[in-house]
Protein backbone atom coordinates (compact mmCIF):
# COMPACT_ATOMS: atom_id res chain seq x y z
CA UNK A 1 0.00 0.00 0.00
CA UNK A 2 2.70 2.76 1.02
CA UNK A 3 4.72 1.65 -2.03
CA UNK A 4 1.42 2.31 -4.17
CA UNK A 5 0.89 5.57 -2.89
CA UNK A 6 4.47 7.06 -2.80
CA UNK A 7 3.97 5.67 -6.47
CA UNK A 8 1.00 7.64 -7.12
CA UNK A 9 2.08 10.93 -5.49
CA UNK A 10 5.57 10.76 -7.62
CA UNK A 11 3.57 10.77 -10.66
CA UNK A 12 1.32 13.96 -9.57
CA UNK A 13 4.20 15.75 -8.70
CA UNK A 14 5.58 15.87 -12.21
CA UNK A 15 2.19 16.14 -13.41
CA UNK A 16 1.88 19.49 -11.74
CA UNK A 17 5.42 20.45 -12.67
CA UNK A 18 4.68 19.82 -15.96
CA UNK A 19 1.41 21.85 -16.14
CA UNK A 20 2.89 24.89 -14.49
CA UNK A 21 5.25 25.37 -17.16
CA UNK A 22 2.60 24.49 -19.55
CA UNK A 23 0.73 27.67 -18.12
CA UNK A 24 3.57 29.81 -18.59
CA UNK A 25 4.14 28.95 -22.05
CA UNK A 26 0.74 29.45 -22.93
CA UNK A 27 0.62 32.86 -20.93
CA UNK A 28 3.89 34.50 -23.44
CA UNK A 29 1.99 32.74 -26.33
CA UNK A 30 -1.03 34.51 -26.74
CA UNK A 31 -1.32 37.77 -28.63
CA UNK A 32 -4.67 38.86 -28.16
CA UNK A 33 -5.72 38.07 -24.24
CA UNK A 34 -9.60 38.78 -24.61
CA UNK A 35 -10.16 35.23 -23.95
CA UNK A 36 -7.05 34.39 -22.41
CA UNK A 37 -8.15 31.70 -19.28
CA UNK A 38 -10.42 30.20 -21.39
CA UNK A 39 -8.03 29.43 -24.23
CA UNK A 40 -6.00 27.80 -21.80
CA UNK A 41 -5.57 24.14 -22.18
CA UNK A 42 -9.24 22.25 -21.19
CA UNK A 43 -7.90 20.24 -18.58
CA UNK A 44 -9.72 19.79 -15.00
CA UNK A 45 -8.20 21.15 -12.20
CA UNK A 46 -7.00 18.69 -9.75
CA UNK A 47 -3.94 20.33 -8.60
CA UNK A 48 -5.56 21.97 -5.54
CA UNK A 49 -6.84 18.83 -4.27
CA UNK A 50 -3.59 17.08 -4.77
CA UNK A 51 -2.22 20.04 -2.44
CA UNK A 52 -4.87 19.04 0.02
CA UNK A 53 -3.43 15.52 -0.51
CA UNK A 54 -1.13 15.22 3.12
CA UNK A 55 -4.66 14.38 4.59
CA UNK A 56 -3.92 10.79 5.00
CA UNK A 57 -5.30 10.48 8.15
CA UNK A 58 -8.01 11.47 7.06
CA UNK A 59 -10.87 8.72 5.63
CA UNK A 60 -13.26 10.85 4.91
CA UNK A 61 -10.80 13.17 2.99
CA UNK A 62 -9.59 9.95 1.42
CA UNK A 63 -12.49 9.13 -0.10
CA UNK A 64 -13.57 12.21 -1.20
CA UNK A 65 -10.57 12.56 -3.19
CA UNK A 66 -10.96 9.15 -5.03
CA UNK A 67 -15.12 9.95 -5.89
CA UNK A 68 -13.74 13.60 -7.08
CA UNK A 69 -11.06 12.05 -9.07
CA UNK A 70 -12.94 9.09 -10.61
CA UNK A 71 -15.38 12.25 -11.57
CA UNK A 72 -13.13 14.13 -13.16
CA UNK A 73 -11.42 11.07 -15.19
CA UNK A 74 -15.10 10.09 -16.23
CA UNK A 75 -15.93 13.45 -17.39
CA UNK A 76 -12.74 14.67 -19.62
CA UNK A 77 -12.56 17.12 -22.34
CA UNK A 78 -12.95 14.90 -24.88
CA UNK A 79 -16.10 13.37 -23.81
CA UNK A 80 -17.03 17.39 -23.59
CA UNK A 81 -16.16 17.80 -26.99
CA UNK A 82 -18.01 14.67 -28.30
CA UNK A 83 -21.08 15.91 -26.53
CA UNK A 84 -20.60 19.50 -27.50
CA UNK A 85 -20.59 18.20 -31.25
CA UNK A 86 -23.69 16.68 -31.01
CA UNK A 87 -25.67 19.11 -30.16
CA UNK A 88 -23.80 22.57 -30.28
CA UNK A 89 -23.79 23.39 -26.49
CA UNK A 90 -27.66 23.44 -26.18
CA UNK A 91 -27.90 21.00 -23.26
CA UNK A 92 -31.13 21.45 -22.42
CA UNK A 93 -34.27 23.37 -24.23
CA UNK A 94 -34.39 27.06 -21.99
CA UNK A 95 -37.25 27.55 -19.37
CA UNK A 96 -40.28 27.92 -21.22
CA UNK A 97 -41.74 29.88 -17.93
CA UNK A 98 -40.47 30.41 -14.24
CA UNK A 99 -39.75 28.49 -12.06
CA UNK A 100 -42.12 28.49 -8.60
CA UNK A 101 -39.98 29.85 -5.59
CA UNK A 102 -40.85 27.15 -3.72
CA UNK A 103 -38.98 24.78 -5.80
CA UNK A 104 -36.50 27.29 -7.25
CA UNK A 105 -32.78 26.31 -6.03
CA UNK A 106 -30.54 28.80 -4.36
CA UNK A 107 -28.03 30.11 -5.78
CA UNK A 108 -24.42 29.06 -4.35
CA UNK A 109 -22.58 31.92 -2.52
CA UNK A 110 -19.42 32.39 -5.46
CA UNK A 111 -16.76 35.03 -4.97
CA UNK A 112 -15.83 36.81 -8.26
CA UNK A 113 -12.88 39.40 -9.05
CA UNK A 114 -13.70 42.42 -11.58
CA UNK A 115 -11.16 43.70 -13.95
CA UNK A 116 -10.04 46.23 -11.76
CA UNK A 117 -9.24 44.14 -8.69
CA UNK A 118 -12.53 44.59 -6.94
CA UNK A 119 -13.99 41.38 -4.81
CA UNK A 120 -17.75 40.33 -4.34
CA UNK A 121 -20.04 37.16 -3.32
CA UNK A 122 -22.82 36.90 -5.68
CA UNK A 123 -25.48 36.98 -5.73
CA UNK A 124 -26.07 40.25 -4.29
CA UNK A 125 -29.47 39.98 -2.23
CA UNK A 126 -30.72 41.62 1.01
CA UNK A 127 -28.14 39.09 3.56
CA UNK A 128 -25.43 39.99 1.24
CA UNK A 129 -22.35 41.56 2.28
CA UNK A 130 -21.88 43.64 -0.58
CA UNK A 131 -24.82 45.86 -0.08
CA UNK A 132 -24.30 46.52 3.37
CA UNK A 133 -20.47 47.62 2.19
CA UNK A 134 -21.49 49.18 -0.99
CA UNK A 135 -24.62 50.70 -0.39
CA UNK A 136 -25.93 48.88 -3.38
CA UNK A 137 -29.50 48.27 -3.84
CA UNK A 138 -30.68 44.83 -3.98
CA UNK A 139 -31.65 43.95 -7.70
CA UNK A 140 -34.78 42.55 -8.31
CA UNK A 141 -33.84 40.53 -11.22
CA UNK A 142 -30.14 39.65 -11.76
CA UNK A 143 -29.05 37.44 -15.26
CA UNK A 144 -26.11 35.37 -14.56
CA UNK A 145 -24.07 33.94 -17.38
CA UNK A 146 -21.36 31.16 -16.63
CA UNK A 147 -18.78 30.53 -19.03
CA UNK A 148 -16.21 28.03 -18.24
CA UNK A 149 -14.01 27.94 -21.29
CA UNK A 150 -13.82 30.55 -24.63
CA UNK A 151 -16.48 28.58 -26.68
CA UNK A 152 -18.78 29.42 -24.59
CA UNK A 153 -18.29 33.46 -24.92
CA UNK A 154 -20.53 34.08 -28.07
CA UNK A 155 -23.43 31.66 -26.61
CA UNK A 156 -22.90 34.12 -23.54
CA UNK A 157 -23.30 37.17 -25.50
CA UNK A 158 -26.74 35.67 -27.89
CA UNK A 159 -28.44 35.93 -24.39
CA UNK A 160 -26.33 39.00 -22.86
CA UNK A 161 -26.71 41.54 -25.91
CA UNK A 162 -30.76 41.41 -26.34
CA UNK A 163 -31.15 41.56 -22.11
CA UNK A 164 -28.90 44.80 -22.45
CA UNK A 165 -31.15 46.40 -25.17
CA UNK A 166 -34.10 45.17 -23.81
CA UNK A 167 -34.02 46.41 -19.51
CA UNK A 168 -30.79 48.96 -20.54
CA UNK A 169 -33.02 51.60 -18.94
CA UNK A 170 -33.83 49.71 -15.40
CA UNK A 171 -31.67 50.11 -12.45
CA UNK A 172 -33.34 47.52 -10.32
CA UNK A 173 -31.70 44.87 -12.79
CA UNK A 174 -27.99 43.03 -12.62
CA UNK A 175 -26.06 41.13 -14.88
CA UNK A 176 -23.16 39.45 -14.40
CA UNK A 177 -21.08 37.33 -17.34
CA UNK A 178 -18.54 34.99 -15.32
CA UNK A 179 -15.56 33.68 -16.65
CA UNK A 180 -14.06 30.99 -14.62
CA UNK A 181 -10.89 30.56 -14.41
CA UNK A 182 -9.40 26.97 -12.70
CA UNK A 183 -5.75 26.90 -13.32
CA UNK A 184 -4.31 27.37 -9.45
CA UNK A 185 -1.42 29.37 -10.89
CA UNK A 186 -3.27 32.26 -12.49
CA UNK A 187 -5.00 32.43 -9.29
CA UNK A 188 -1.75 33.39 -7.22
CA UNK A 189 -1.48 37.32 -5.60
CA UNK A 190 1.13 38.25 -8.34
CA UNK A 191 0.34 36.55 -11.55
CA UNK A 192 -3.85 37.40 -10.79
CA UNK A 193 -3.09 40.58 -10.87
CA UNK A 194 -1.36 41.09 -13.91
CA UNK A 195 -3.84 39.04 -15.73
CA UNK A 196 -6.92 41.19 -14.60
CA UNK A 197 -5.14 43.78 -16.42
CA UNK A 198 -5.18 41.96 -19.85
CA UNK A 199 -8.93 40.59 -19.95
CA UNK A 200 -11.45 42.36 -21.34
CA UNK A 201 -13.38 45.02 -20.09
CA UNK A 202 -17.22 45.41 -20.45
CA UNK A 203 -18.39 47.56 -23.21
CA UNK A 204 -21.01 49.35 -21.34
CA UNK A 205 -23.16 51.59 -23.86
CA UNK A 206 -23.49 55.15 -22.16
CA UNK A 207 -27.61 55.47 -22.62
CA UNK A 208 -27.67 51.99 -20.24
CA UNK A 209 -28.73 52.49 -16.90
CA UNK A 210 -28.22 48.65 -16.53
CA UNK A 211 -24.45 47.96 -16.46
CA UNK A 212 -22.80 44.74 -18.37
CA UNK A 213 -20.54 43.67 -15.87
CA UNK A 214 -17.82 41.22 -16.55
CA UNK A 215 -16.42 39.76 -13.83
CA UNK A 216 -13.79 36.51 -12.78
CA UNK A 217 -13.93 33.78 -9.79
CA UNK A 218 -10.16 32.11 -10.22
CA UNK A 219 -9.89 28.68 -8.08
CA UNK A 220 -11.02 25.56 -7.90
CA UNK A 221 -15.00 25.18 -9.10
CA UNK A 222 -15.70 21.11 -8.95
CA UNK A 223 -17.75 21.53 -5.95
CA UNK A 224 -19.59 24.63 -7.35
CA UNK A 225 -20.17 22.50 -10.53
CA UNK A 226 -21.65 19.74 -8.58
CA UNK A 227 -23.93 21.81 -6.83
CA UNK A 228 -25.44 23.34 -10.19
CA UNK A 229 -25.06 20.04 -11.88
CA UNK A 230 -22.88 21.77 -14.68
CA UNK A 231 -21.30 18.58 -16.66
CA UNK A 232 -20.16 20.15 -19.81
CA UNK A 233 -17.38 22.88 -19.95
CA UNK A 234 -18.31 23.82 -23.44
CA UNK A 235 -21.08 25.58 -22.91
CA UNK A 236 -22.52 28.55 -21.30
CA UNK A 237 -25.29 28.39 -18.72
CA UNK A 238 -27.85 31.73 -18.38
CA UNK A 239 -29.62 31.70 -14.80
CA UNK A 240 -32.05 34.17 -13.85
CA UNK A 241 -31.70 35.09 -10.59
CA UNK A 242 -34.94 37.18 -8.09
CA UNK A 243 -34.29 39.03 -5.18
CA UNK A 244 -33.59 36.77 -2.72
CA UNK A 245 -30.91 34.56 -4.83
CA UNK A 246 -33.42 31.94 -6.35
CA UNK A 247 -33.04 30.51 -9.77
CA UNK A 248 -36.28 30.86 -11.14
CA UNK A 249 -35.17 30.22 -15.17
CA UNK A 250 -32.49 28.88 -17.16
CA UNK A 251 -30.77 28.48 -20.54
CA UNK A 252 -28.16 26.62 -22.39
CA UNK A 253 -25.49 27.14 -25.19
CA UNK A 254 -27.03 29.64 -27.90
CA UNK A 255 -30.07 31.45 -27.67
CA UNK A 256 -32.87 31.09 -30.14
CA UNK A 257 -35.42 33.77 -31.41
CA UNK A 258 -38.09 31.62 -29.40
CA UNK A 259 -35.42 31.78 -26.24
CA UNK A 260 -34.36 35.11 -25.99
CA UNK A 261 -38.35 36.07 -26.16
CA UNK A 262 -38.83 33.36 -22.87
CA UNK A 263 -36.04 35.34 -21.34
CA UNK A 264 -37.57 38.60 -21.80
CA UNK A 265 -40.90 37.61 -20.93
CA UNK A 266 -39.89 35.70 -17.98
CA UNK A 267 -37.35 38.85 -16.45
CA UNK A 268 -40.85 40.99 -17.02
CA UNK A 269 -42.85 38.50 -14.84
CA UNK A 270 -40.57 38.48 -12.10
CA UNK A 271 -39.86 42.17 -11.75
CA UNK A 272 -43.80 42.31 -11.45
CA UNK A 273 -44.38 40.05 -8.36
CA UNK A 274 -40.94 41.43 -7.00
Amino acid sequence: MATTLNRFLKQKCRSVYRNQHQVLFNLTRYENHESLPSRLPALRSTTRSFLDFYQFGNKKAIEDERARLNDEMNRGYFADMKEFKEHGGKIAAASKTLIPAVSAMKFPVLAVTSSNGKIMKLPVTSNSNEVNKESLDVPKVTLVCLSFRASSQDMISSWSKPFVESFGDRKDLQLFEVSFIDKWLLGLAPIKKLLLRVLRKPNNSENSVLQRQIVYSFGDHYHFRKQMKVLNLLTGYILLLDKSGRIRWQGFGTATPEEVAQLLSCTSLLLKDQ
